[in-house]
């Protein structure tokens, strides 16, 4: 089947939920992993002269960190329900993109192909494992599977960058008013 151009509302919906919810995942994980981290909350607390035992710190940095955790955990929700979603969409629909390892394909619609590819494994891999660490799924692997998971603070800017240059390649060919599409339908 044919690459689909139009975008139904609800494609649409879909993809803006997905747009909205990968950057709050992105910037609570990384919060999470270096500005707010463990250490560098207590070496905050400890150059401003605070004295504090080591559980006092912890406390501080789990009570800084919950409400960002919250958010991150409520848009990972949001992130694989949409996800599976449009997985079901696109089934039912028969949406299919590029075949990315079609030799005969041309260059341009093999790279996009390679995009969905990227992106829909990226999707996949950090839902697994975000799943796998909140209900504490296969427990002896749990340091590479978190280690798995936060491999996405990488992935996530490397699938950006991909995607906003489809989006100026696309503009720039034949498939030209694509974004427009995509935010105000057809």
């Amino acid at each position: 089947m044919k690459f689909q151009q139009k975008f139904t509302a609800f494609h649409r919906l879909l993809h803006w939920i997905m747009a909205i919810a990968m950057p709050i995942l992105f910037i609570t994980g990384f919060l999470r992993m270096y500005w707010m981290g463990k250490q560098a909350v207590a070496d905050a607390i400890a150059s401003h002269g605070v004295e504090a035992t080591k559980e006092q710190a912890k406390a501080v940095y789990k009570a800084l960190r919950e409400p960002m955790w919250q958010w991150h955990e409520l848009f990972a929700h949001v992130m694989i329900f949409s996800f599976l979603a449009r997985i079901i969409y696109m089934l039912v629909k028969g949406i299919r993109f590029p075949n990315p390892f079609k030799s005969t394909q041309p260059l341009k619609e093999r790279l996009q192909g390679f995009t969905y590819v990227y992106f829909y494994l990226f999707v996949f891999v950090s839902a697994f494992t975000g799943v796998c660490i909140e209900k504490e799924l296969f427990s002896t692997y749990h340091e590479q599977i978190e280690a798995v998971h936060k491999w996405g603070i990488y992935w996530f800017p490397i699938f950006i960058l991909l995607h906003l240059v489809g989006i100026v390649l696309a503009e720039l060919s034949s498939k030209k008013g694509i974004t427009s599409k995509m935010i105000g339908g057809d």
